[in-house]
């Protein structure tokens, strides 16, 4: 199972890397039919790996300023306070059902990463090109306590959410987005993974060979990523997300059956 979580792990890390977020809609399906795992733990195991790759592939970021601060704080904190709603919330539920609002979710993300590349909002824009967060603190703030409710919810870092937020309603240029979307990543999945971490206990060695896997992996591809077509990436990626969601559904309908 280590050799699993491994080959998952440089997936995922690859796909945060180079889109700023993603893999983590891959993760908890993979930790529970691939790997083995029971759907707490899955989801307290998919917040750490996640939220750790996206604090490593944020690194190449800051040096190039490619993060808008004031946003990323406040869709964050927004999204903390609600990650402890959305677990409360996963807790009530039978794992199947969440199982199944996971893969609605994955298919949604698969729509949205077919679509061309939204053009860039101007609601919050300013003249000189950058974003009054001013202006859009209402916005942030309820796209962070969305996505912060579905990320305790379902055990997603929600970067395939953000950045169609930040790009179409705040208005920030796609390379921006990514860098601010791997910090909303990062403070989400802390405080999803600080609302699950009493759910199940980690089984260390996937753990450390997950998330060692994805960090390597993020760096890889935070290097690599220039010279990608991200666009063509998405796509592929988006087909390997939707066929994730069928398989889903099926081992939830044969469950149900059973």
């Amino acid at each position: 199972m280590i050799a699993a979580a491994i080959g998952l792990g440089l997936a995922i890390g690859a796909l945060v890397g180079l889109l700023g977020g993603g893999g983590s809609v891959l993760a908890v399906p993979a930790l529970v039919y691939v790997v083995g795992q029971p759907l707490p733990q899955a989801v307290a195991t998919s917040l750490l790996v996640v939220g750790t790759t996206a604090v490593v592939a944020l690194l190449p970021r800051l040096r190039a300023r490619q993060i808008a601060w004031r946003i990323a704080v406040v869709f964050g904190a927004a999204g903390a306070a609600t990650a402890f709603a959305g677990a409360a919330v996963n807790r009530l539920l039978p794992p199947d059902l969440v199982l199944a609002l996971f893969a609605v979710l994955m298919v949604a993300a698969g729509v949205r990463m077919l679509q061309d590349r939204p053009a860039t909002g101007a609601a919050c824009a300013t003249d000189h090109g950058s974003v009054d967060w001013r202006r859009c603190l209402p916005r942030t703030v309820a796209g962070g306590l969305v996505v912060g409710f579905l990320t305790g919810l379902l055990g997603v870092g929600g970067g395939f959410l953000i950045i169609p937020v930040l790009v179409v309603v705040l208005g920030l240029p796609m390379t921006t987005a990514i860098g601010t979307s791997l910090v909303i990543v990062a403070v989400n999945s802390a405080a999803g993974f600080a609302a699950h971490a009493g759910d199940a206990p980690l089984d260390v060695p996937v753990t450390v060979g997950f998330t060692a896997a994805a960090v390597l992996a993020a760096l890889a591809a935070g290097r690599l990523g220039a010279g990608l077509d991200t666009q063509r990436l998405k796509r592929w990626f988006a087909w390997l997300v939707f066929a994730v969601a069928g398989l889903v559904l099926v081992q939830v309908a044969l469950a149900v059956v059973r």
